[in-house]
């Protein structure tokens, strides 16, 4: 692997305020993923950036689908919004590095292409040449940045819910997100921690959901900066077929931002929709409704 290079690192230290809050994220992702219910493979591969840790789901032989999950949250939460393509599918969910999860603890910026090349690293070791993605949130973010570096890697994407297409509104993240996060800080709680991110969710919040989002807030070293704007320049070498879905009431990213800009830097939009009436992570109906569109969209740019 080539040498990291030293300013793509933000942090070498461990992104865990304690030993003992690993053991509890690392209990709680291996509970969220028994509740999956699925045959899963477990692999570490090497990155130039460090260890990758990748859960590896659907037939042997299947067509690949790499899945990247949203930042400051476990795999398997966001691995069970595409658990319907194991059975069509051979996927790949790489724990994003220097996030809570498996992988190395190492923080890459992403304010460059280090997330590129680190996915670029993670193909080349599972011996994919050029892949289906699909990224909720900051892995959308991820997915953009590849697109930049390694836009040949990519033969068609998904970003859902998306991350670096458009800003964010501070106003909003101040009264919507950050009031409410530093009065569970304070004075932490179940109710007041419910309080502090019921903007991310439009239906109710199940129970691992809750146990992991309490312990990744007490025992993580949150990643508060988002993967950068892509620009319409820096992707004009990408020719891939996407699909952009943004939801209507998502306080980070919402549609009334996301979609115009969508159509002004991506040059192959197949299509740009808005999930009305959805906030940042989706009801199990949406998911549903997201799913069955997502297959479409497969089936139509084959």
């Amino acid at each position: 692997m080539p040498k990291i290079p030293e300013d793509f690192i933000v942090s070498k230290e461990s992104i865990y305020k304690s030993s003992e809050g690993e053991a509890e994220l690392t209990m709680l992702y291996d509970k969220a993923l028994d509740s999956l219910g699925i045959e899963y493979e477990d692999r570490m591969v090497d990155t130039r950036f460090g260890a990758t840790h990748v859960l590896v789901s659907g037939p042997k032989g299947a067509p690949p689908l790499f899945v990247l999950h949203g930042g400051n949250s476990t795999n398997p939460l966001t691995f069970s919004w595409f658990l319907p393509f194991t059975e069509d599918y051979r996927l790949y969910a790489p724990d994003t590095i220097g996030h809570p999860g498996k992988s190395a603890q190492i923080r890459l910026s992403p304010s460059d292409n280090s997330y590129g090349q680190w996915v670029t690293d993670v193909l080349d070791a599972l011996n994919l040449e050029q892949v289906p993605f699909i990224g909720p949130s900051y892995g959308a973010g991820i997915i953009l940045r590849t697109a930049a570096h390694a836009p040949e890697r990519i033969s068609k994407a998904v970003l859902l819910v998306p991350a670096g297409i458009a800003s964010v509104s501070i106003l909003r993240m101040t009264f919507q997100i950050a009031f409410p996060m530093m009065l569970y800080r304070w004075f932490p709680g179940r109710k007041r921690l419910i309080r502090a991110v019921r903007w991310m969710h439009t239906g109710d919040m199940d129970e691992i959901s809750v146990q992991t989002t309490d312990a990744v807030f007490r025992h993580v070293k949150l990643e508060t900066k988002m993967p950068r704007l892509a620009t319409k320049e820096e992707l004009m070498e990408y020719k891939a077929p996407t699909l952009v879905l943004a939801a209507e009431n998502d306080a980070l990213f919402p549609a009334d931002k996301v979609l115009p800009r969508a159509k002004e830097i991506i040059p192959d939009l197949v299509a740009a929709e808005c999930l009305e009436g959805s906030s940042h992570l989706l009801s199990k109906q949406m998911q549903e409704y997201v799913q069955s569109r997502i297959r479409r969209f497969m089936e139509e740019t084959q």
